[in-house]
């Protein structure tokens, strides 16, 4: 498993469900933390099943830009 984080720009406490579903629906999803306040998403997931491009897409086609991320 493999956990990342993301931060997200403009990303408030409403934004927190529809990202979270979108996040949720990628296969090998298996755990999502978003915090609104510093605008960051926190990801773990399966890399035989998923990888972070996979989750990355799924917010760009949310609406949101991504700031930056860890590697």
């Amino acid at each position: 498993m493999i956990t990342r984080t993301v931060s997200i720009e403009n990303m408030d406490q409403a934004d927190e469900e529809k990202l979270s579903k979108a996040l949720n629906d990628v296969w090998g999803v298996r755990k999502i933390k978003l915090n609104s306040r510093n605008g960051e998403a926190v990801i773990s997931f399966d890399e035989d099943a998923a990888s972070f491009m996979d989750f990355e897409q799924a917010i760009k086609d949310c609406g949101y830009n991504i700031l930056s991320n860890d590697e």
